[in-house]
């Protein structure tokens, strides 16, 4: 890979290409929206929230008048509404090139999704696992095609425990411990998605980057506004805009030299900020049983199985 800094400026043109990005419609999606579209992809912009969707496009395409953006509603909290988005997409598109798994929610209280799973797990990782497991005929149809996860520096304080995978009832929840397990998550599925695609000799790759402390509106949870607006100062020390934290998933999902299961974040101190380079995972992330009872787990929990081929 080459040593020069690594921006959007490396992306080629992207005319034909069919990209999906979940959580669009702000911080890091909505920069990914606006990268690809700008190479002339044709952008699906998944969302939760049809109006606020509709919303970034305008916006988008104040600047990018000839923009090929697509709002289409995708609630990741709700196993039916991923089911829904994946027939609805199939029906309308017969490719997919890139399918960018980027919405998170972060630092949440306590909650449940519409299937009785923890929300920040629920939201930041089994909802994509169920939306890349119903996408998959169409990435299967599509050369070359690419499944990018979003992780988090967080992983490495992620602890996995299926005795209590899902915080019952609240038990032993904290918000920290449950959004690190999700980016810990994020991380066993894209190892055990890579040897699936490997094992059934499938063009396709599943790569994962982290967009270092990024400007987001992630951070809504992390304390009160007074504390948020006392540590603001302190924050931009460290924190990058989101136009920048979205190059490593971007260059995951873009750079030609890329290989299946490679790791993406910023070449700054502590990969806080930078230019997206190769990183390496916790090695929590690379823990081959805690891959496959993550996949065993989220098979049950979704109902959605990769078939064998």
């Amino acid at each position: 890979m080459s040593k020069t800094s690594w921006t959007t400026n490396n992306i080629p043109s992207l005319s034909g290409k069919i990209i999906i990005v979940t959580g669009g419609n702000s911080g890091l999606g909505y920069e990914a929206v606006k990268a690809y579209a700008s190479k002339n992809a044709q952008v699906i912009l998944a969302c939760r929230d049809l109006s606020k969707g509709e919303n970034a496009k305008q916006e988008i395409l104040k600047t990018l008048p000839n923009g090929l953006i697509d709002v289409m509603m995708l609630n990741l909290a709700d196993l039916s509404s991923v089911k829904d988005f994946a027939d609805s997409f199939q029906k309308k598109y017969k490719q997919l090139h890139i399918l960018l798994n980027n919405a998170g929610i972060m630092m949440t209280p306590y909650q449940q999704t519409v299937d009785g799973i923890e929300m920040q797990q629920g939201t930041n990782h089994f909802g994509h696992y169920a939306l890349t497991g119903l996408l998959l005929p169409v990435l299967k149809k599509t050369p070359a095609a690419r499944v990018v996860n979003v992780s988090s520096m967080a992983h490495k304080q992620g602890v996995m425990d299926f005795d209590n995978l899902l915080y019952s009832n609240g038990l032993s929840y904290s918000p920290l411990g449950a959004y690190g397990r999700s980016k810990l998550e994020n991380l066993l599925f894209t190892y055990g998605l890579q040897a699936y695609l490997e094992r059934n000799k499938l063009d396709i790759k599943c790569v994962v980057g982290h967009p270092g402390v990024s400007d987001t509106n992630l951070f809504a949870h992390i304390g009160s506004k007074f504390l948020q607006t006392l540590l603001s100062p302190i924050f931009k020390l460290f924190i990058q805009p989101a136009s920048m934290g979205v190059l490593p998933e971007l260059r995951a999902s873009m750079d030609e030299n890329v290989q299946g299961g490679e790791y993406f974040g910023p070449d700054g101190w502590r990969e806080m900020k930078g230019y997206p380079v190769l990183v390496q995972p916790n090695p929590s992330a690379l823990h081959k049983v805690h891959i496959q009872k993550l996949w065993q787990v989220s098979e049950e929990l979704t109902k959605v199985k990769y078939p064998e081929l």
